[in-house]
């Protein structure tokens, strides 16, 4: 049953124009629908078509998996797999349906070879057991134990390909109601044709007008169902973070008895962009209230703030702002969100395959991803994301306030400005002879009113590791009126080749301190720079080999969360492939010109052409049934024997036609004894019509 003429055009033009594909949808409307107009036609054998088939088949394994590992697929599965709860179950749905979306919009691009193998061949259709299975293992049963093969028939797959097209359009990225009245219009004229003549036109009419205004009724609920699998509820979020630091609290370890003991394990990789510098400091979180030796930031789902991506893969964090350094940073997301360690004043990431991005007023920035991720940072000094500062950035917890007083009146802060005072507080922590670092604290504590872990460094012990200085710095500007937030993060500081590594003892706290005339939050860092040099001490002799090891694990994690060229790697390696099978067709297949019913000329080049069957078409041509331009063999003959003729010439005819398309298409020919049988039966067929 072939579609109205234009219409399979029509159908390519609104699926380009719904899915964002115009350009491609209306060169492929023009060659298909050019078709028409072109009066040669291509001969391709049964197995011509089954390597068109073939072709297709790959081109749609390569999209799947290119469509699955963009939208990070295997990571969602793979969390599934080794933590099944509702929210990794939740997330793996999210990304098949983001996967199915992405290839469905693809489909007729995939499927388009095949359409215009038929639109160009000198057949009526495809051959049937070119697209079905049951029937190809039908005719290699019947090969294999020497019987008749059965009957060839050829589909049309023009009506099945113009409903692929409109299925693919229904999976457009936006929500208005041109696809709806779109829809609508082409189905009305993909079924004028066959309407039914027992009803007259206005029944047929209200029948089709009714299930539209249904239709147009149930399509927002439909166009809802499918925004539930492409959106996130972000109220979710915050309570699904899972290891790594944490957005809602900082748990300090002010106190502890014992060493502090920290991993050579790299966590995070940067390599600087375009000549840039790298940061000294990369911050994943920032924090305003301590209280129980913790650090809080009253971080929840109402005061995040989501970033739309535009385009693709950038998320503005900043509008307007410069950006004037860059850096490639790698790093990876626990369960699959996390904050991002960034340098400071990154207005803007690109290259990042997120699916939510969230920033905080606090300078945080959650993600909800891969478990990896690969993105370029683009920063400068200034202006950040962190809101202005409020009450709880200058509030200090009454008992530490005594410790603190003391500490004032020694550096005499309270006759300094509050430039000078800053400067003052860094040239007293920094002094060796007052300050030193140590990830190792001993039991022995004080007693009274300045008996809290950070009044005990302040005052007597003064030495402790970065939560102890930062902490201290903090409070002591805040009581002080300089508004200050507590921060954490990572140091950037060892090389390695073009990159920097940040292993995981390299993790750091700091302050931030508000500085009025920039209207700015800025780093300041009072831990003695000799920090880094001590956490870096007693290096494992297996160090080198653990690296290599990392290093296999970060290549492999690529792969994994679709951060490599994976993408790349299937298309380069089904390219060679669908060459291949594009070369076998074009040189298997000549451009021949359509015979002339029962015309042979000479030309047997190409099996078939000299089939005494053409002699039987032009007989009965000559008899007043002649075939129609495009009519299909079988439909003609069957037109054909309903003219008076005995019942043994119906049966010779049937059979001949099943000899001549086996003789014409298929790739085996006919054996000695059935080219002999052709030729008999065609010659009794004409000698029964005398």
């Amino acid at each position: 049953m072939k579609t109205p003429p234009l219409l399979l055009g029509a159908g390519l033009l609104f699926w380009g124009w719904q899915a964002g594909h115009l350009v491609e949808g209306a060169l492929m409307a023009g060659l298909l629908e050019g078709a028409q107009s072109v009066k040669a036609r291509w001969d391709f054998a049964d197995e011509d078509f089954r390597r068109i088939w073939t072709f297709c088949a790959l081109l749609l394994l390569g999209a799947a998996l290119y469509a699955f590992t963009s939208t990070g697929g295997p990571g969602e599965f793979r969390g599934f797999f080794q933590n099944p709860n509702l929210n990794t179950e939740r997330n793996a749905g999210n990304a098949s349906a983001r996967t199915v979306a992405a290839l469905m919009r693809w489909l007729p691009m995939i499927f388009f070879l095949f359409m215009a193998a038929q639109a160009f061949s000198s057949r009526e259709g495809v051959p049937a057991e070119t697209i079905s299975v049951i029937l190809r293992l039908r005719w290699q049963r019947a090969r294999r134990l020497g019987r008749a093969l059965p009957a060839a028939q050829n589909v049309d797959i023009s009506y099945p390909y113009f409903v692929l097209c409109l299925f693919a359009a229904s999976f457009h990225p936006w929500e208005d109601q041109s696809f709806y009245w779109g829809l609508s219009a082409l189905v009305i004229w993909a079924l004028w044709p066959y309407r039914s003549r027992r009803f007259g036109l206005a029944v047929w009419a209200g029948a089709l007008g009714a299930a539209i205004l249904l239709g147009y009724e149930g399509q927002p609920r439909v166009w809802r169902m499918y925004r539930l699998l492409e959106v996130y509820n972000a109220r979710w979020f915050v309570r699904r973070m899972g290891a790594g630091t944490d957005p809602r609290q900082s748990k300090t370890a002010l106190g502890q008895i014992g060493r502090l003991k920290r991993s050579d394990k790299i966590v995070i990789r940067l390599e600087p962009n375009n000549g840039s510098r790298a940061p000294t400091l990369l911050r994943e979180g920032s924090y305003r209230t301590w209280k129980g030796q913790v650090w809080y930031s009253e971080l929840g789902s109402d005061n995040l703030e989501n970033i739309f991506e535009s385009p693709h893969t950038t998320w503005v964090l900043l509008p307007g702002k410069t950006n004037t350094a860059a850096a490639k940073i790698a790093c990876y997301l626990p369960d699959q969100a996390g904050l991002l360690p960034l340098p400071t004043g990154t207005g803007r990431l690109e290259n990042l395959s997120a699916w939510i991005v969230q920033k905080s007023g606090l300078g945080m920035v959650l993600v909800e991803g891969p478990g990896l991720v690969i993105f370029d940072a683009l920063y400068e000094p200034g202006t950040t994301i962190d809101s202005p500062p409020g009450k709880l950035d200058t509030y200090v917890p009454p008992k530490e306030m005594p410790a603190l007083d003391q500490v004032i009146e020694e550096l005499q802060l309270r006759e300094q400005s509050p430039q000078r005072a800053v400067q003052t507080v860094s040239d007293f922590f920094q002094d060796k002879g007052k300050f030193s670092y140590s990830s190792w604290q001993e039991g022995a504590g004080v007693r009274g009113t300045n008996a809290t872990p950070l009044a005990r460094f302040l005052l007597r012990t003064r030495r402790g590791h970065c939560e102890y200085f930062a902490t201290a710095t903090v409070l002591l500007l805040r009581q002080l009126g300089i508004p200050a937030r507590y921060a954490v993060g990572y140091a950037v500081h060892e090389v390695s080749g073009q990159q920097y590594i940040v292993r995981q003892h390299d993790a750091h706290a700091w302050c931030l301190v508000w500085n009025p005339n920039a209207r700015a939050w800025q780093d300041f860092d009072t831990t003695p720079a000799s920090w880094a040099a001590i956490e870096a001490r007693g290096v494992s002799p297996w160090q080198f080999l653990m690296d290599c090891w990392s290093r296999l694990v970060f290549e492999f994690a690529k792969l994994r969360w679709g951060q490599s060229h994976l993408r790349d790697y299937v298309l380069w390696g089904l390219g060679p492939v669908l060459v291949l099978l594009l070369y076998q067709i074009i040189v298997h297949s000549r451009r021949r010109r359509l015979p002339k019913p029962g015309e042979t000329g000479g030309r047997t080049t190409w099996p078939g052409l000299d089939s005494e069957f053409y002699q039987v078409e032009r007989k009965l041509a000559g008899r007043g049934v002649p075939r129609q331009g495009g009519e299909p063999l079988s439909a003609w003959l069957g037109r054909a024997v309903t003219d008076p003729a005995p019942g043994d010439v119906r049966k010779r005819l049937r059979r001949l036609l099943t000899l001549h398309y086996r003789y014409r298409f298929d790739p085996e020919g006919l054996s000695q004894a059935d080219r002999e049988n052709l030729r008999r039966e065609a010659t009794a067929c004409l000698a029964s019509m005398d």
